[in-house]
């Protein structure tokens, strides 16, 4: 008799050691990945102290309507790796500007912030060479036009292919 017995595989308590290590290794490893990721990313801290910024807001929304008072227009081009600004008053005149800075701020990583010094390029338009990476960007513009403060443009901007959209 030449019978072939096979022995059929038991689920011991080794199988059930290695499946429970195997479950918490998983869950413990994207824990970990999950851990970094948010400790490198945004810290989500707008203002260092938000008792201050609220005493502020009225202040600062009375310069806003005061500047928009003014009727200005200010001109964003960013392209070929060149960021323009210029600014037109009510009736479309250039306005004189004394200097731009110009700080792109993107919404979710600070450490990719960079404030650009823009000079005269030609008329009363400024440039600088800059090439933001593609994404959304918040860029804020303070213009020094000889106002008691420079006037302050802010736009939520998208850059594709290092052109603005």
């Amino acid at each position: 008799m030449n019978a072939r017995t096979q022995k059929s595989r038991e689920f011991t308590g080794r199988h059930m050691l290695f499946i429970i290590l195997a479950f918490f290794g998983v869950v413990i490893a994207v824990n970990l990945a999950m851990a970094t990721l948010a400790n490198t990313s945004w810290t989500g801290l707008v203002v260092e102290n938000t008792y201050v910024a609220s005493q502020q807001f009225n202040k600062k929304a009375e310069e806003g309507r005061a500047q928009a008072a003014l009727g200005w227009t200010g001109k964003l081009t960013i392209a070929w790796g060149e960021v323009r600004y210029s600014l037109t008053d009510a009736v479309g005149k250039p306005v004189p500007l004394h200097g731009v800075k110009v700080l792109f701020r993107h919404p979710a990583y600070e450490n990719e912030d960079k404030s650009v010094t823009l000079a005269l390029a030609s008329g009363q338009e400024f440039s600088a060479q800059h090439m933001p990476k593609d994404g959304v960007w918040i860029v804020e513009i303070d213009a020094d036009a000889g106002l008691e403060k420079p006037y302050r443009d802010v736009r939520r901007i998208m850059i594709s292919h290092g052109a603005l959209q």
